[in-house]
């Protein structure tokens, strides 16, 4: 009997018995497990257990939503391995990677623990004669989060610790592929303290997100994926008054310069784009080698790409897993075909690798095309796999004009020992995120991010300074009191002031 995989509603596991998608071990090919798809009238039972829950939550003593930021992040630090083993059997990325996952969405939690300090307003005695004025801020209501699959735990602690923390309530759409994770932390947020209807996870497809996307109770609307679907996304919440922020897709390139260390290049080239199978918003999909550093760098990545061990996410040691479906290595797949087609050098081939012991699985092994030009279509599309392009550029300024007239901003990088190329490359750039001698520049939850351009839709960054604003809005108050002791008689010259 197959496992089917409910939502949470309301502080209980719920099944509504409707239709369902298969969920797939990546490593194996099998079907796992059957994943129910709500309909909207069942989203409408998550969205309305979330307005229930919002009047008693939102006037809980933001020291105490704070303190259960505190449980619920140490329960996470002691069940890291059962988090990471639900990721990996579901995504197919390595078991460490599952934990760097989730050390990483941490770190917003760790920043959600301080919103006490983050909600603070301020304060302006004596604005006129007997007049103070201050501001707060307050919670929305019923917040949305709408995640991909890339990143089951991560992506969503973007969202719903600052929301919750806030004082809002949660429902969470996950993807349909790696369902299980999102359930996992439902439980532990409310072993944590969180009471019944403060989050809710609803399973499901298109139907799921657009119930959400037009239910007049959600007041706003987080996404990450696909820029035609962040897209979509944005052009209906917005036409049905919510609030959004929408992360779309990426093409982040890394500069290699001339005078950069290129060992230190080729690691990080490797880690950024064959880690997690590069089905990463922030992998390195591009490599713009600058002067006559493009042979040595094919060479090495060529060399280094051959020494991957690509293995079922659980076994020790591997450095890459699967694609998380069939339909995915098929698109990918693909686009290797279409590579070639249009005249790219495709310098290692990862098609057709074969795991002992995982015949059955989705797997592709690194591929590394040469003299990509802005034309193909694997430079202008977002691949999301284990494909990496090398382009050729004569300087750092056709570096920049080429990076600058993508479509996507989102991240880029520049590997340099020149200091003032690097300012230069900095300044200039219209990307989001910018790294120096860093291939995935995504910074602490401390700070706020997202990209440009089409990789964001919306005027919020995520987490961090900006997440408190996105899931706040700022109350102005003005305030004077009558005088409640009569002045009496006066014989005084009367002034002003």
């Amino acid at each position: 009997m197959s496992i089917i995989i409910g939502h949470h509603i309301n502080g209980q596991q719920v099944q509504f018995g409707g239709a369902t998608a298969p969920v797939y071990e990546p490593a194996t090919g099998a079907v796992r497990a059957q994943v129910e798809l709500a309909n909207a009238d069942q989203v409408g039972q998550a969205v309305a257990a979330a307005k229930a829950a919002f009047p008693a939550w939102s006037t809980t003593p933001v020291t105490r939503r704070a303190k259960v930021m505190f449980n619920f992040k140490q329960i996470i630090e002691a069940r890291v391995n059962e988090l990471a083993e639900a990721i990996t059997r579901e995504h197919g990325k390595t078991f460490d990677d599952a934990k760097g996952e989730i050390a990483r969405g941490l770190e917003v939690v760790d920043f959600a623990c301080g919103i006490p300090q983050l909600l603070k307003g301020e304060y302006t005695e004596q604005i006129a004669t007997g007049m103070d004025a201050w501001t707060m801020r307050q919670a929305l209501g019923v917040c949305a989060g709408i995640t991909p699959f890339n990143f089951p735990a991560m992506v969503p602690m973007w969202m719903y610790p600052v929301a919750i923390a806030c004082g809002n309530t949660f429902v969470l759409k996950p993807s349909e592929r790696d369902p299980s994770a999102t359930l996992l932390v439902a439980k532990w947020l409310e072993e944590a303290g969180l009471p019944k209807g403060v989050f809710n996870v609803v399973q499901g497809d298109k139907t799921a997100v657009d119930a959400l996307l037009t239910h007049p109770d959600v007041k706003a609307i987080s996404f990450v994926g696909s820029t035609p679907i962040a897209s979509y996304i944005y052009e209906t919440a917005a036409k049905h008054g919510k609030r959004v922020q929408a992360l779309g897709g990426a093409k982040n390139h890394m500069v290699v310069m001339p005078d950069a260390d290129l060992n230190q290049a080729v690691d990080a080239l490797m880690g950024a784009a064959y880690g997690s199978a590069g089905e990463r918003c922030m992998a390195i999909s591009v490599a713009v080698a600058v002067g006559d550093v493009g042979d040595a760098l094919i060479q090495k990545l060529a060399e280094r790409i051959k020494t991957l061990k690509v293995s079922n996410g659980l076994t020790p040691g591997a450095d890459m897993g699967p694609l998380v479906t069939k339909a995915h290595l098929e698109k990918v797949t693909s686009y290797v075909e279409s590579g070639l087609n249009e005249g790219a050098k495709l310098i290692v081939d990862g098609r057709g690798i074969q795991v002992v012991g995982c015949e059955n699985g989705f797997f592709l092994g690194g591929c590394l095309f040469d003299h990509v030009t802005p034309e193909m279509k694997i430079y202008r599309e977002e691949i999301f796999g284990p494909v990496l392009s090398v382009m050729r550029v004569p300087d750092v300024a056709t570096a920049i004009n080429l990076i600058n007239a993508h479509e996507y901003g989102n991240g880029t990088a520049i590997f340099t020992r020149d200091g003032n190329t690097a300012r230069e490359f900095v300044s200039r750039i219209q990307v989001g995120m910018v790294g120096v001698n860093v291939p995935i520049p995504v910074p602490m939850a401390f700070h706020s991010f997202g990209g440009w351009k089409r990789s964001l839709f919306g005027d919020h960054h995520v987490h961090g300074p900006e997440g408190v604003r996105f899931y706040t809005r700022m109350k102005a108050v003005t305030q004077r009191w009558p005088e409640t002791i009569a002045a009496g008689p006066s014989f005084t010259m009367p002034v002003n002031g």
